[in-house]
């Protein structure tokens, strides 16, 4: 089992796409990249701490690699704006990839130079894997504990239309 830490706007958003995934076992939403340690919810939407709300993903590299995962992360979120998805602006909503080894950094930027090669300005950052502070409990699994919420209905079903409109292959079934 491998893990990876992204986050690509409100973890509900990116929680939601990646549970979808062949091969995660698991996915935790939290916190991470910030210097307060154990922060609240309240405390990381300030924008104060510096922490992006993340996806903490348990994966099995024998079903899908980290290269696939990146390019499901890359189609489902914005890349290319800095510290906002959509109508959730901060810091705290950067798009962020906090790699756990060498290997995950080498894959992430080859993905990245791809990406600008094909003319895609990329500003997600790239940085070390810091302390990942898990989410309150009712922010794990939200938007199937919670389907009718207004901002979920608005934000994530777009994100799961391109899921299974460019990943099928990924998906479980």
């Amino acid at each position: 089992m491998q893990q990876a830490i992204l986050g690509g706007g409100c973890f509900w958003c990116v929680e939601a796409v990646f549970l979808q995934i062949k091969g995660v076992h698991q996915v935790v939403s939290g916190y991470a990249g910030g210097a307060r340690p154990q922060p609240s919810y309240e405390q990381v939407c300030s924008g104060a701490t510096g922490h992006a709300e993340v996806i903490l993903i348990d994966f099995d590299e024998s079903e899908i690699s980290f290269r696939d995962l990146l390019m499901v992360f890359f189609a489902t979120h914005d890349p290319t704006t800095l510290n906002r998805q959509g109508n959730d602006v901060g810091t705290q909503y950067r798009s962020v990839i906090f790699y756990l080894n060498e290997a995950q950094r080498e894959t992430a930027q080859s993905v990245i130079d791809e990406l600008r090669s094909a003319g895609i300005d990329v500003v997600t950052e790239l940085s070390p894997a810091p302390t990942f502070y898990p989410a309150e409990e009712y922010h794990q699994n939200f938007f199937a504990r919670n389907p009718t919420q207004g901002y979920c209905n608005f934000m994530i079903p777009p994100k799961l239309q391109k899921l299974q409109q460019h990943f099928q292959k990924f998906l479980k079934s």
